[in-house]
């Protein structure tokens, strides 16, 4: 193989847009237009002796060309003799620049095809020097398929073009997004058993993990190592990104712990990325500690690290005050490392104190950002807006607008839309509707969103008339329904169950030229699996992939939930197997579906097996998943299951949510006060709320053991939170009083629970009467029966035996005959097989 590296020396390259030569492509493993001719080779410039005495011999021709050949021109000629010259000279710089004058001029006096033609039989060297030349200066200029026609005819001569170069082409190809491409190249480039440097294997990297395909760059990696090139800082950041995109977190440490092994310094470039990564899981102790270890390291924290922590905060989830005021200190270390907030800053700000509710603080900035100088971007204007909409402050919305429009702000289509949608949310539609008509006065032209708006909440309220009144009107106004109008419909009409108009819509969208997309599909898909209609769905389905519409994964996992509710447990795993072996990938959500699906039919052992799997698959058990195999094991009074659920999730990093909680405690309630204590603890430990459910289930457990005094200390604790009792509150508390003998609190309890709304029903009635009962007042029993019998609720026969029987032992028979009468009356059945309740009611 003949192989000379060139040092090429970089310059601009004119703008190609309107000067372009003829496309020359093409190389046969690379999907380009057939119609493009290939590089010439045919063709030489036999010797390249001096300027004087060169001779062109078999110079290329077209057929096509209505000009004479190219090299008939006067001026091409001596360029091609000055060329030669410059090349046996070495005189890498002049060459390029000849080159490009060949290529770019206007109109372009030689195509990468005549070039390389010419030099096609020039000695070995020269004729390298110049394809490296040639080869760099079409990757510079974006011309990717020529330069990978050229690349395949040096490789049929067995050359190979410079490192240099092909470096060029693969930034190039990357920076265009020619991802698959630059995969395809990399692979050839690895087959003709050349060995990539670190550029390339950097540019294959980056290719890989913008497609998602985070399998093939780690391999890219490991092929690196064992061919003992050792990966770059960049490629490090790449794969960090990579995986901090899909949430991958454990992955995203892995991959920087192992940067100072490789004696490498992590840069403030790969510190921000994991940063980033934290703060998009929601792991911001473990950002600050990150952006701790930074300074440490003495990595100077930039705009950008504060930037994404303030961000983090912004958006977290939970106590968005206390976060809040933790991003304002940031703010203010920013300020004091001497940065000062930019428009994104200020934006992040600005939208999360909206979110916090803290309106104050985010007018205060708004003037504060006047103040400086620093305006108040579009995003942020259209969230205030949004905010003020939400919160059903129409007039302040419009009255904000119009301030900003007298400062000279613009709006547009998607402003008004703002406040559209807003009045959309309230149900306001013919203020909606009017906002239509002032954006028309304006000479706004209203677009497929503002009416897909109208059109989605008039399905919403079930007015399919007004929906279908306005997709008429839009196309009189000289918009056409787009495919997101149609699938509004379609999704409309099938949360209805008006499955024969849905696929009447979708025939229209044909007929219309308009294509039905995935989303089409998985509305239908979907609202026919909610409805259980599976046969319809899978031959929706087979229609879909018919039709070269590729299914996602939430249409998957459609199918298999409704599979799943069905228990057609056998089509569930059917249809994950055709999703694995297809191209889509599972996803946590389509684990977490058939772990919930064999949990509500008591297959938790089954449900449990999926958690290698999941692992082995490259997702992650979440909090979901969790929670679900914890409540499965609840319901199937396995405690002990429960908890090694609970502390593995704990050992992995997931934080408990109060629906682990939940049945964690419930579970757990029949194995002692001690260990449900302790899970209570560790909940406030978590810093989570109990709630009305997680009261109850201790409430009840404190009274069963008789522990009555903290019973009625959680119900005060639960009251001063502002958690109003519910009836089963209310049960354990009487039921509480009842193991003390206090029935005077009893009818407290009653009353109040009353004065609350609450109004006794059938179980509480028949716990005050089995109570007074058993502390042999029966007269006070009675006196609950009579109240129950009048609120046309009836208690169980052996209530009413005990009652009966208490009665005539106290000789009250009067009363005692009147209950038999009366359930005699209601058809109580075991009443007259009961021959003492019979003699009673007899008498």
């Amino acid at each position: 193989m003949v192989f000379i590296e060139s040092k090429l020396v970089q310059v601009s390259v004119p703008n190609m847009a309107m000067a372009r030569p003829r496309r020359v492509t093409l190389l046969s493993n690379f999907s380009f237009p057939p119609s493009q001719k290939k590089l010439k080779t045919s063709t030489s410039l036999s010797t390249l002796s001096s300027p004087d005495k060169t001779q062109i011999r078999d110079t290329p021709t077209n057929a096509d060309n209505k000009n004479d050949s190219f090299m008939h021109n006067h001026e091409c000629h001596q360029h091609i003799q000055q060329l030669s010259v410059f090349l046996r000279q070495g005189q890498t710089e002049a060459a390029q620049n000849l080159t490009k004058s060949l290529l770019f001029s206007k109109p372009p006096l030689a195509t990468p095809s005549d070039l390389f033609a010419l030099f096609s039989v020039a000695s070995p060297s020269v004729k390298l020097f110049f394809s490296n030349i040639l080869f760099s200066l079409l990757a510079e200029s974006k011309m990717h398929g020529e330069a990978l026609e050229l690349y395949k005819a040096l490789r049929k001569e067995g050359m190979q073009p410079s490192i240099t170069s092909l470096n060029l082409l693969f930034e190039s190809l990357v920076t265009l997004n020619k991802f698959d491409i630059t995969l395809n190249l990399f692979e050839q480039i690895i087959e003709s058993g050349f060995r990539p440097n670190k550029f390339m294997y950097g540019k294959a990297v980056q290719a890989a993990v913008k497609l998602g395909d985070l399998k093939r760059a780690y391999e890219f990696v490991d092929s690196m190592k064992k061919k003992r090139v050792s990966p770059s800082l960049f490629i490090y950041n790449v794969l960090i990104g990579g995986y901090c995109k899909e949430k991958r977190i454990k992955d995203a440490e892995k991959v920087f712990a192992e940067i100072p092994e490789r004696n490498l310094l992590a840069s403030v470039v790969t510190y921000n990325t994991l940063i980033d990564g934290y703060c998009k899981v929601g792991e911001l102790e473990k950002a600050f500690d990150l952006k701790e270890r930074m300074v440490r390291e003495n990595v100077e924290p930039n705009l950008v690290t504060f930037n994404t922590l303030v961000s983090g905060l912004c958006r977290a989830g939970l106590c968005r005050a206390r976060r809040m005021e933790e991003a304002k200190r940031v703010l203010k270390e920013m300020q004091a490392r001497g940065f000062a907030p930019d428009d994104y800053t200020c934006s992040i700000l600005f939208d999360g104190f909206l979110r916090s509710g803290n309106v104050e603080s985010a007018l205060a900035l708004y003037e504060e950002m006047s103040g400086k100088g620093v305006g108040i971007n579009r995003y942020a204007l259209i969230n205030w807006l949004n905010h003020l909409c939400k919160e059903g402050n129409f007039e302040k919305a419009e009255d904000v607008l119009e301030k900003e429009i007298e400062k000279g702000f613009v709006p547009n289509e998607v402003v008004y839309n703002t406040i559209l949608n807003g009045y959309c949310r309230v149900g306001d539609m013919n203020r909606a509707i009017s906002m239509v008509e002032h954006m028309e006065k304006l000479g706004l032209r209203p677009n497929c969103a503002t009416y897909n708006s109208l059109i989605g909440k008039f399905f919403e309220m079930e007015e399919m008339e007004n929906a279908e009144e306005w997709v008429k009107k839009i196309r009189e106004k000289g918009v056409l329904p787009s495919v997101e109008t149609y699938n509004i419909l379609v999704n409309g009409y099938g949360k209805m169950c008006l499955f024969d108009r849905c696929y009447a819509i979708i025939e229209e969208m044909e007929k219309g030229g308009i294509k039905p997309n995935v989303v089409t599909y998985g509305s239908l898909i979907n609202c026919l699996c909610k409805d259980g209609m599976l046969l319809e769905a899978e031959i929706t389905f087979r229609d879909m992939l018919s039709r070269g519409v590729l299914p996602n994964v939430l249409i998957y996992n459609s199918l298999i939930a409704g599979s799943c509710a069905a228990g057609k447990f056998k089509d569930a795993f059917r249809i994950f197997d055709e999703m694995v072996k297809g191209e889509t990938r599972p996803t946590i959500a389509t684990y977490n579906i058939l772990i919930n699906g064999l949990c509500k039919k008591g297959r938790v052992t089954e449900a449990e097996d999926f958690l290698p799997q999941i692992t082995s698959s490259g997702c992650c058990p979440d909090v979901i998943t969790y929670n679900t195999l914890i409540s499965g094991y609840s319901n199937v009074g396995n405690a002990q299951k429960c908890v090694e659920l609970y502390e593995n999730m704990k050992s992995l990093g997931i934080k408990p949510t109060l629906h682990t909680y939940h049945p964690l405690i419930s579970g757990c309630s029949k194995e002692g006060i001690e260990l449900v204590e302790r899970l209570f603890h560790e909940m406030a430990e978590m810093h989570l709320t109990p709630d009305l459910l997680v009261y109850n289930v201790l409430i009840h457990l404190y009274v069963e053991h008789g522990d009555i005094r903290n019973a009625l200390a959680l119900h005060q604790e639960m009251v001063d939170r502002g958690i109003c009792p519910d009836k089963m509150t209310y049960n354990s508390l009487i039921l509480g009083q009842f193991k003390r003998g206090n029935l005077s609190d009893i009818k407290n309890l009653v009353n109040d629970m009353k004065a609350k709304g609450l109004v006794p029903k059938a179980d509480t009635y028949s716990l005050l009467i089995r109570g007074y009962c058993e502390q042999k007042d029966f007269i006070g029993a009675y006196a609950w029966y009579r109240e129950m019998f009048e609120n046309n609720f009836l208690p169980r026969f052996t209530t009413c035996k005990e009652l009966v029987t208490g009665l005539r032992e106290q000789g009250r028979l009067q009363e005692a005959q009147i209950i038999c009468s009366e359930m005699k009356a209601k058809g109580m059945d075991n009443w007259s097989s009961d021959e003492g309740l019979s003699a009673v009611a007899n008498m």
